[in-house]
């Protein structure tokens, strides 16, 4: 729906300039991308824009990003709880902010007791009531505090068309049906990728965002000690990982909830390091390392695992298509006053 602004590879990279409001003032669409944009204007209203906020409320990157920072030196986690909600919220009937609401997606199984970060999003929705009341949607917010909480423990920065609206309606059987498993084949997150309007490439870009994170025992446990029902360890996973897992996850259940990191090599710092991880066939999760059982998307490993930068650059052109994915713009939906509840 938004080709030209999804695509536009020059985003990723641009630095923000210190002092500015970062993805507003700073930024000046080059003519191309300026041309793209009036073509299709009559085809899809271009309700989304990169200026979106400027005069309604020109402190929103300051704002998002003072909150993100706090959180993050309180909790190094929560970086990659940010990210992960704001892929949860995405790929659940479009980014509309439906994760944040009280009850429905929280409850299915890929959120329940996992999914954190929502306090954060809750206090910096709470300034930035007091600074431009019921301006900003929750929806913007998260897309924004993924972004942030990228950049500042290492990752790209990525300019985002804003103008996003909240849904009205949250679901714990499309978040359960939607959500892409830990343990899926790869076939099957392919398809789930394909119906957002995603692509094979998108699917070994993304999941790049396990370079930070951690990962509960039971996500993983079976490839530890019944893999496949076989009654022994996955064959693939590398043995000294492999020692390492099993004793901070024995075989016993009250071990299911304890946290391995699903990049051991710097589980706080984005980088391409889970690439190199997979490579040696270090990936803590079977989706993970099933990413080096297809061709392309194990060509694109190698790839990121030898250049950071071509990772950096298509993460962040994934994240603007990802962030794209089925908004309501407009007069659809509404700006919600709280984030966990609609007007």
């Amino acid at each position: 729906m938004y080709h030209c602004l999804s695509h536009n590879t020059g985003l990723a990279f641009r630095q923000p300039v210190h002092g500015q409001d970062m993805g507003h003032n700073s930024f000046k669409l080059p003519f191309v991308h300026l041309l793209c944009l009036l073509l299709l204007c009559p085809l899809v209203s271009c309700q989304l824009s990169y200026k979106f906020y400027d005069y309604t409320c020109p402190n929103l990157t300051k704002i998002v990003r003072s909150g993100v920072w706090s959180a993050i030196t309180n909790d190094s986690r929560m970086a990659a709880s940010l990210l992960r909600l704001h892929f949860h919220d995405c790929f659940v009937n479009g980014c509309d902010g439906s994760l944040l609401l009280d009850g429905g997606e929280r409850n299915a199984f890929p959120n329940r007791n996992s999914a954190r970060g929502f306090e954060v999003i809750d206090d910096i929705k709470g300034n930035l009531e007091k600074a431009c009341p019921a301006t900003v949607s929750c929806t913007d917010i998260l897309a924004l505090a993924a972004r942030e909480a990228v950049y500042l423990i290492g990752g790209p920065f990525w300019f985002l068309p804003l103008g996003r609206r909240d849904g009205l309606t949250t679901s714990e059987s499309d978040a359960n049906e939607q959500l892409p498993g830990f343990s899926e084949p790869l076939e099957n997150i392919t398809a789930k990728f394909t119906s957002k309007g995603l692509e094979l490439k998108d699917v070994a870009v993304l999941s790049g965002a396990h370079t930070i994170g951690f990962a509960q025992c039971f996500t993983f446990k079976s490839r530890l000690f019944d893999f496949e029902s076989s009654g022994k360890p996955d064959p693939l996973l590398d043995t000294s990982l492999l020692t390492s897992l099993q004793s901070t996850c024995p075989n016993q259940d009250d071990s299911n909830t304890k946290l391995a990191p699903l990049d051991s090599a710097s589980s706080s710092k984005f980088d391409n390091s889970y690439y190199k991880l997979l490579l040696s066939n270090s990936g803590l999760l079977q989706s993970d390392q099933a990413l080096m059982g297809d061709n392309t998307t194990a060509s694109l490993v190698l790839n990121y695992s030898k250049f950071p930068y071509l990772f950096f650059k298509d993460f962040g052109a994934s994240m603007v298509k990802m962030a794209n994915i089925g908004v309501l713009t407009g007069q659809n939906g509404e700006i919600r006053k709280n984030c966990r509840l609609v007007n």
